[in-house]
């Protein structure tokens, strides 16, 4: 049995709300409540919102895919917990309700959380403060999902450059990234009252579909920290496909064409902190080159995502985007060509092959989601808000900063006036699948089975011909 945690001299409970930071390792929320609290009371809540809610265009919020992924996360955190003489206290209903009955039952003097930025969860986290205040506690917030701390950053996030470029330049060089904090490693002390830890949901008891993983996806996401952790290794070291990780992370048809570690970081089952630790740790042994370098681009592009909607706030969702375009129009949707991309029933192959990965695996690569998402834009001119709504709906890596951010460029009302917009999908098919071998892959569903030729298939994707970017 691992030594207990000593004894505080305040005798003290607290809460620690998980919310996306479903991990132990670098969890501020969870060690800040260990220092403070003699008692310390994981809890999770399934927001019924999220899980039962549908986006303005219909879309389940949440689709069966990314929800069994959470439900699994949720899993392996008990387990881990378990391990710790803790458990993890399970409700599903509204967070700002639940956590606050908890507190009020269990006479916690604060409840510990990772500080959220976009306006749904803003209302969630202000609500549940207002309500602990009235009853003498308090909500104490916590960063856990960025690379950087904001109070490292040389300017105030209102003072962000808009160009990644230029905030990677004034951050890069002279920006310490702080060192992961560690798992904690001592069980955690008795519980010296009885509160039932609720059972964890699955599919049905949200009311969503079950679904069979689709043989054809390069990897099948298991949620949680262990799985995270494991990819985490199996990526830089045993594998090391993280070498050839410049060379193949927009490729559309190699196996390790990226590190796949999206998914675990929306959710926050791996930190990134942790992720640019063994980074570092694999420069030092293995050697700095392109990929490295590439990687930790791609962690410093989330924390930019997550920079520019704090800057702008919901304006990100509006239809004149990060810009405050005000003389954008939106589109007049038509709910057939909706339909028909998000089937893969377009007159494009190759973006048909990546709308039915994306439907059947919950995953599409970076280069697959610009081409889709120009496609939807300038060639079937449906709103860009439904491309996004859907993305949210169906991405088992969804997160909310960098979709809409990223939905916000390829609309063209992104800030970044570098960033490309539109996309010639007839050199894009060209470049990313010469071979026609990804087209094969999944055009199937269409009639196109193996067996049909790459002539076929390039007829196909030269129906069209669409505007260079």
């Amino acid at each position: 049995m691992p030594e207990k945690i000593s004894e505080m001299p305040n005798g003290r409970r607290a809460i620690v709300w998980f919310r996306e930071d479903l991990r132990l390792h670098d969890n501020e929320s969870l060690t800040e409540a260990l220092h403070s609290a003699y008692e310390v009371i994981p809890v999770f809540v399934f927001d019924e919102r999220v899980f039962t809610g549908k986006t303005l265009y219909g879309f389940p919020k949440t689709g069966s895919i990314r929800a069994q992924f959470i439900i699994e996360a949720v899993h392996n955190l008990r387990r881990s917990l378990k391990r710790l003489g803790s458990d993890l206290i399970v409700r599903i209903g509204k967070p700002e309700q639940e956590v606050f009955n908890l507190a009020q039952d269990l006479k916690t003097s604060w409840v510990f959380c990772n500080r959220e930025r976009t306006p749904e969860e803003v209302e969630v986290q202000d609500t549940l403060e207002q309500k602990l205040w009235s009853i003498g506690q308090e909500l104490r917030f916590s960063r856990g999902k960025m690379l950087y701390h904001t109070g490292d950053l040389p300017f105030p996030i209102q003072h962000t450059p808009d160009s990644f470029t230029q905030f990677r330049k004034e951050v890069e060089r002279y920006v310490p990234i702080r060192e992961p904090l560690p798992r904690p490693q001592r069980s955690f002390n008795f519980l010296s009252t009885d509160v039932p830890n609720g059972a964890i949901p699955d599919l049905k008891d949200l009311g969503l579909p079950n679904f069979k993983a689709d043989p054809r996806s390069t990897i099948h996401y298991q949620g949680g920290e262990s799985e995270a952790l494991q990819r985490l290794q199996e990526y830089l070291w045993e594998s090391d496909q993280l070498n050839k990780y410049a060379q193949t992370k927009d490729d559309l048809t190699e196996e390790g064409r990226s590190s796949r570690f999206s998914a675990w970081l929306s959710l926050g089952c791996l930190s990134p902190k942790q992720v640019y630790s063994e980074l570092k740790r694999y420069e030092a042994q293995r050697g700095a080159n392109k990929s490295t370098y590439q990687l930790f681009l791609s962690l410093m592009r989330r924390d930019y995502h997550r920079f520019m909607v704090k800057k702008y706030g919901e304006s990100v969702f509006t239809p004149g985007g990060l810009k405050g375009d005000s003389e954008v129009k939106t589109k007049i949707d038509q709910p057939q060509d909706l339909a028909k991309w998000i089937n893969g029933e377009t007159s494009n192959a190759l973006v048909n092959a990546c709308m039915l990965e994306l439907k059947q695996s919950g995953y599409l690569s970076r280069r697959g989601r610009q081409i889709c998402a120009s496609y939807l834009v300038y060639d079937l001119e449906v709103n860009w808000q439904a491309g996004a709504a859907y993305f949210e709906s169906q991405l088992v890596d969804y997160d909310v900063c960098s979709n809409w951010s990223n939905w916000n460029t390829i609309a063209g009302l992104g800030v970044d006036s570098k960033e490309e917009k539109y996309l010639n999908i007839e050199a894009q098919t060209q470049k990313y699948d010469p071979k026609g071998t990804y087209l094969r892959k999944w055009i199937k569903e269409q009639g196109l089975d193996q067996k049909q030729d790459s002539k076929k298939l390039d007829q196909d994707t030269r129906r069209t011909t669409y505007a260079a970017g």
